[in-house]
């Protein structure tokens, strides 16, 4: 117990320090490139955005906030994220996999917004959840998806497929979509510190992480698409 206790403590030092920026500014001149995510990781908070997500989650809000929330009906997919954060003039949630999008839609024509992220590469059949998605929203609505890429298997309850940004923009397109843009992100050291067994994802820290992009290493892939406008 007493050992326990001991390194209980010098673990305690040790976050503190490694909270002061100079501390993770050093760490990334001194320690090998190949350790800094996992000594990040040990001493990081919980909560913090996965070193992964950080590029794509700035595209898709920058893309969201573009949009005329106050006047969107919005409609998220197996997620909660976006609820709270954007002004919509309507928010609804729809759980996967209790809700099967690959049977039907939620209803026809009731939403200015569908956001699917990271869960079109666990469902069954995406080619009919995109067309049942159309079918859900208004003339002019919008489609935000985001998938995983060069990311290790993660079953929920199965981890079924995987897409570049040409693969994601063919099955919008295939399912009458207009796609607005693509995009990806990734490169070979969030790659290589996600290697590890389990669930984890390595958190991110700007002190020791880049965002630099290599597209050859995508890790993580997103679309924005649009239903035809009424003529």
């Amino acid at each position: 117990m007493a050992s326990k206790a001991f390194v209980n403590t010098i673990s305690r030092m040790l976050e503190s320090l490694y909270k002061r920026p100079y501390v993770r500014s050093a760490a990334k001149v001194f320690i090998p490139r190949q350790y800094r995510p996992r000594i990040g990781d040990r001493f990081r908070r919980d909560g913090e955005v996965k070193w992964c997500r950080v590029v794509m989650n700035r595209e898709v809000e920058s893309f969201i906030r573009s949009l005329d929330c106050t006047n969107i009906d919005a409609l998220e997919i197996s997620g909660t994220g976006s609820q709270g954060r954007y002004k919509f003039r309507s928010y609804q949630t729809a759980s996967f996999p209790e809700y099967d999008i690959c049977k039907e839609p939620l209803a026809l024509e009731k939403f200015d917004l569908v956001i699917a992220e990271q869960v079109f590469e666990h469902i069954l059949r995406p080619d009919l959840a995109a067309a049942n998605v159309l079918r859900m929203l208004r003339p002019g609505g919008a489609f935000v998806v985001t998938t995983p890429f060069m990311l290790k298997v993660h079953g929920h309850p199965s981890d079924l497929y995987r897409w570049t940004e040409h693969g994601m923009q063919q099955l919008l397109e295939t399912a009458g979509f207009n796609v607005i843009r693509t995009g990806s992100w990734g490169n070979r050291e969030c790659v290589v510190a996600d290697l590890t067994p389990g669930m984890g994802w390595t958190s991110y820290d700007p002190a020791l992480h880049s965002l630099e992009n290599e597209p050859q290493f995508a890790i993580v892939v997103w679309a924005f698409a649009e239903k035809q406008k009424a003529r």
